[in-house]
């Protein structure tokens, strides 16, 4: 039997996670390139070639303040944990960002609270405007439960180029909105429109805090 956790980039991890004493070659580059700019550096030049070196699934994510180029450090059911230097995580599930871990604001937890989650089921499924309901814990400032109405649009197809790659995608928009905060916000989803992969989005996870992921060597098993 397999046990219900699968580790991957474990070599990566070690070298993010834990002191370089002990760690081999691959896990001091990986520390050297897995590098978090939230703090206001230039953006990251990351180039295919670059990226097909590296022996572990990458992603990057995007903030107003900077980059971070993210390893997928284990996959826990449909949980994708992925992970960046001091203690930075990144929790998707089937694309959506459910967690976030390490930042100065934080998305503690988000339940899709509806009968039917639109993410289970594909997003390249959708041929009209579909609503579902989530609840949202954010902090700071225990603002736990927090109930946002979502509604799911499709857009038409389009071509992103992704490290020279063109993907011909169904661009997905998302307007959120809780009348319990005044909150008012607008994802962009672009999906494979074979399978549901997310390719890249565009996701405000809480007020103030909008992250950009983009799939430079993706994990595709277990479903997405």
């Amino acid at each position: 039997m397999k046990p219900a956790r699968h580790y991957i980039a474990t070599i990566a991890l070690c070298g993010i996670l834990l002191p370089l004493a002990g760690c081999n070659n691959v896990s001091r580059s990986a520390v050297d390139t897995i590098r978090l700019a939230w703090q206001g550096q230039p953006p990251l030049h990351i180039t295919a070639e670059q990226v097909a070196a590296k022996p572990y699934y990458q992603m990057r994510a995007t903030t107003d303040r900077g980059d971070a180029l993210l390893v997928l450090g284990n996959v826990d059911g449909q949980r994708q944990l992925w992970y960046g230097k001091d203690g930075v995580v990144i929790v998707l599930v089937h694309g959506r960002v459910v967690q976030t871990i390490g930042l100065a604001q934080n998305l503690d937890g988000s339940r899709v609270a509806s009968t039917a989650n639109p993410f289970v089921s594909g997003l390249h499924k959708l041929t009209m405007p579909v609503a579902y309901t989530r609840e949202d814990d954010w902090s700071p400032g225990y603002r736990y439960g927090v109930p946002v109405q979502a509604t799911l649009s499709p857009e038409g197809y389009i071509d992103i180029d992704i490290l020279g790659t063109s993907h011909h995608v169904l661009l997905i928009t998302e307007q959120l909105t809780s009348e319990v905060t005044r909150y008012r916000a607008a994802n962009r989803y672009w999906i494979d429109p074979q399978d549901g992969f997310v390719w890249k989005s565009e996701q405000q996870v809480l007020p103030g805090l909008t992250l950009t992921l983009t799939q430079l060597r993706p994990y595709r098993g277990g479903g997405t």
